[in-house]
């Protein structure tokens, strides 16, 4: 199972106690997944389709709590893929008209409005709601990469009202998201990790939260560890080429005049170097008999250069 696939099985087996929290979350789910369809003599019947069965599942979960509405399940194979599509029915029109009304999504007159289109305020007015609702939004429309890769958390949209009212849905909790079209749909994303990690907060999936912080922290390390190495791995390689362009130095003295023509502290110096070719100056001081330090070893290499710039 997907990291995204698990944090919507966990967000499917969060129920709110509240009443308006659940027709919150629902109205996220018929915004997203309902559909509308009119039958002989006017009368309206509500589809949730999906091929999630986690969606259905809550959403039959959500009416039954809400509204003690049993509604009539449909399974058929899918004619756009190789898989079943199944829906959730409701066909008494009583039940239709309490469903949209308490959603906000039929007027007090029985006009009927666009599901795609951004929310009633009413539905997200308390902070739990909006919770519940965003906790829908996800569950039909969202996805989240395995933050062992990279931080990624999105939520897709048909309409880019819609998108914006979710962005600043998000940053009434602190989240900052921003919106970008792919093929005919507004995409609300988050690329931060800390406002990935508040979004599960807000939702409501402490386990999914939990694994989601582990696999930061573990990537944390690694990325901690890899940077060290390759420092070291940089810092060694400018220590041996910096040995190599000394050991040419001293190879032109000692060819074109010789190492004991130099001053003692320069001859000890070179000495040292063709003895240890790959130490670092730290190192090569260490080995002199007196001690010498880093700076001192580089003041004598120096010294050594200039002699071999003059011979060149």
């Amino acid at each position: 199972m997907s990291f995204s696939s698990s944090v919507k099985k966990e967000l499917s087996e969060n129920i709110d106690k509240a009443r308006h929290c659940r027709i919150a979350e629902l109205a996220a789910i018929i915004g997203q997944n309902g559909s509308y369809s009119f039958r002989p003599g006017g009368a309206v019947m509500l589809t949730l389709a999906s091929e999630n069965i986690l969606i259905l599942r809550k959403a039959e979960q959500l009416l039954r709590l809400a509204f003690s509405i049993a509604p009539e399940l449909s399974v058929s194979r899918s004619k756009d893929w190789n898989g079943v599509y199944c829906a959730l029915v409701i066909r008494n029109q009583k039940d239709v008209d309490r469903v949209l009304s308490a959603t906000k999504y039929m007027l007090g007159n029985g006009v009927l409005l666009e599901l795609r289109l951004p929310v009633d305020r009413r539905i997200i007015q308390g902070e739990c709601c909006k919770k519940a609702y965003l906790r829908g939004l996800f569950l039909c429309s969202g996805s989240v990469n395995n933050p062992a890769r990279s931080y990624h958390f999105e939520i897709s949209f048909e309409d880019r009202k819609r998108a914006s009212q979710v962005v600043d849905l998000l940053g009434s909790f602190g989240i900052e998201a921003r919106i970008t079209a792919h093929k005919n749909m507004s995409i609300v994303y988050i690329k931060e990790s800390d406002d990935i990690a508040d979004i599960f907060r807000v939702m409501g999936a402490p386990r999914s939260l939990m694994e989601y912080e582990n696999a930061r922290i573990l990537r944390s390390i690694t990325g901690d560890v890899n940077r060290k190495v390759n420092c070291e791995t940089a810092n060694l390689a400018k220590s041996v080429n910096a040995g190599m362009e000394q050991l040419a130095d001293i190879e032109l003295i000692r060819v074109k005049q010789g190492l004991d023509s130099l001053p003692d502290s320069l001859r000890k110096a070179a000495l040292a170097r063709m003895e240890y070719p790959e130490e670092s100056l730290t190192e090569l001081g260490n080995k002199m008999d007196p001690p010498v330090g880093k700076s001192g070893m580089n003041h004598r290499f120096r010294r050594l250069k200039a002699i071999a710039d003059k011979l060149r």
